[in-house]
């Protein structure tokens, strides 16, 4: 009896024991925050919550388009057939001030540096949203007359495929062939698709391209 009282003792200070050492070394710990190396570029002009408010009022006006781009050769040059934002979200923006310096800002971006421009929340919030067709067609109705920013961001790929050298063969007269195989790829593209336009009276039907 004597015996299994000791050894409950023993067991219960060994685990107290061990719980005041965990938690001496718990908080012995530090976790190193993650870097944030990021350059956020914000417009240092006000946003004009007003003016946007009043730009995005129903008026009478319409922009109608489509946003499509197409390909370009080896010069440079858009010669493919037209690729057509299918479904696609297409973003509408009152033109001011602080948006024209945030596009400016927009210039100055660099991924590989981590250097982004940052849209303010309140002149995010002040936009309009279409939904284009199969065909990349859209529609802004009820619109005032204004200057108006739009973008949309077309996503596409293209497929090709090259031969691959997987070695050379050699006969018994010194001569050789060389083997290939075909091989097949995909790469992705997105383009920013992006345009100003301007509604000068009511009741004006507005017809773009976005590309």
């Amino acid at each position: 009896m004597f015996k299994q009282k000791l050894t409950a003792t023993l067991v219960y200070t060994f685990m107290v024991v061990l719980a005041v050492i965990t938690g001496l070394s718990s908080k012995a710990q530090y976790v190193q925050p993650e870097r944030d190396d990021t350059v956020r570029l914000m417009a240092k002009t006000p946003f004009d919550t007003s003016y946007a408010r009043a730009a995005l009022a129903k008026g009478t006006g319409t922009i109608k388009g489509v946003a499509f781009q197409r390909t370009k050769n080896g010069y440079g040059m858009k010669v493919g057939k037209p690729i057509y934002a299918r479904n696609s979200k297409i973003l509408l923006f009152p033109v001011t001030p602080y948006f024209l310096e945030f596009l400016e800002l927009k210039k100055k971006e660099n991924p590989k540096k981590l250097k982004f421009a940052y849209l303010s929340k309140e002149a995010w919030f002040f936009r309009l949203e279409a939904i284009s067709n199969s065909a990349g067609e859209f529609t802004f109705p009820d619109m005032k007359p204004g200057k108006y920013y739009l973008e949309c961001v077309l996503n596409w790929s293209t497929t090709g495929s090259y031969n691959r050298y997987t070695g050379t063969g050699y006969n018994n007269y010194g001569g050789s062939t060389n083997y290939y195989t075909r091989e097949y790829y995909t790469r992705s593209h997105s383009d920013l698709l992006s345009k100003f336009v301007e509604i000068t009276e009511e009741g004006q039907v507005l017809e773009i391209k976005l590309k």
